[in-house]
């Protein structure tokens, strides 16, 4: 088994924390000592040493600090950010030069947050061994806790392992709104569509060529690029893999997770990660707080932060900016990071 982590990733919704050079993958998360790209690294150590980093060259030196035990040859460096589709065409052309083709690759990504390490090892190897058997991409879905309107969802088409609890995957559906969330909940029959997917150099390409022969196409130039490669890369249209392939395969399997999972998407994701007093305060550094409830405030200048009479807010104040957000608001905290972005 072989493991790419994805490790790209913008930094704007959890602005000012995190950035484009330093997203929130290279993030301490309440005060561990480990960043989620150092845990979601430990976690595939628990399953092969066999582990690629795909990240981008605007944070690969963050990147590479990080994981200081890796060699240069596990880092496949994007030279630019093209989509997730480009991404995972780079991790499969250079771990097609050095391992079997048929051995299964498990595609996951660096800034999730998952503390259930024995849960996901063991979903993993399940969906290897499904894919191994029966040459498809295998799926990992989370079953949705509540009617989340910031996922896609993955709607299952009956099992096909009893046993296992492997199911088909009839269709994909887009961000719903609320009420079309909470009747994909209550039917039980979707999961949350986190990105996880599981399958070898091989079945990718048998995949890609009756589906989607454009991207196969893009796998080949690359191949084929040697020393041009950073100019074919950069000539490629950004696309993601959900649209560009795995939404177009009729054979897809997925299994579905036995581990938490949480994709920290904004203030109110990482608060409910890192947790709060009896008032459902979580504070960092230098803060003093008065009459405050539900509220996430993080210092790391040292001037000290106050914050009196507010409810439901983060209060972040770093190096980079000073953000006063609703917590819910992450659609709103990455558009306007991305217009500061703009005018550097």
């Amino acid at each position: 088994m072989i493991i790419a982590i994805i490790a790209g990733g913008s930094g704007t919704r959890l602005w000012p924390l995190s950035t484009p050079d330093y997203p929130k993958h290279l993030l301490k998360i309440n005060g561990d000592t480990r960043s989620l790209l150092q845990h979601t690294y430990d976690r595939a150590c628990g399953l092969t040493d066999k582990i690629y980093i795909v990240s981008d060259n605007s944070h690969i030196n963050h990147v590479k600090q990080q994981l200081p035990e890796l060699s240069d040859e596990f880092f496949i460096v994007e030279p630019a950010r093209r989509g997730t589709a480009n991404c995972i065409m780079a991790a499969l052309v250079q771990i097609s030069k050095r391992h079997d083709q048929d051995e299964p690759i498990a595609s996951i990504h660096a800034d999730h947050y998952i503390r259930d390490v024995k849960g996901f090892n063991h979903s993993f190897k399940l969906a290897t061994e499904v894919s191994t058997t029966e040459k498809k991409i295998v799926l990992v879905g989370v079953e949705p806790d509540y009617p989340a309107t910031g996922f896609g969802y993955i709607e299952k088409d009956g099992l096909e392992d009893e046993t296992n609890f492997i199911y088909r995957v009839n269709s994909f559906k887009e961000k719903p709104d609320f009420e079309l969330a909470k009747e994909y909940v209550s039917s039980g029959n979707y999961l949350w569509n986190c990105g996880y997917f599981v399958g070898s150099v091989n079945t990718f390409k048998q995949k890609m060529e009756s589906y989607a022969p454009k991207l196969l196409e893009n796998f080949e130039k690359l191949l084929a690029a040697d020393d041009e490669y950073e100019q074919v890369y950069l000539g490629l249209e950004s696309e993601a893999i959900d649209y560009a392939l795995i939404e177009k395969v009729k054979d897809l399997l997925v299994v579905p997770a036995s581990f938490d999972w949480m994709d920290l998407g904004s203030y109110s994701d990482l608060h409910k990660a890192v947790g709060g007093d009896k008032e459902g305060n979580h504070t960092h550094g230098k803060v003093e707080i008065e009459d405050v409830r539900n509220s996430y405030v993080h210092n790391q200048e040292d001037k000290p932060v106050v914050v009196i009479g507010m409810d439901n807010v983060a209060v972040i104040n770093t190096p980079d900016g000073i953000l006063v957000t609703r917590k819910d608001l992450a659609q709103k905290v990455g558009e306007v990071s991305k217009r500061l972005k703009s005018r550097e």
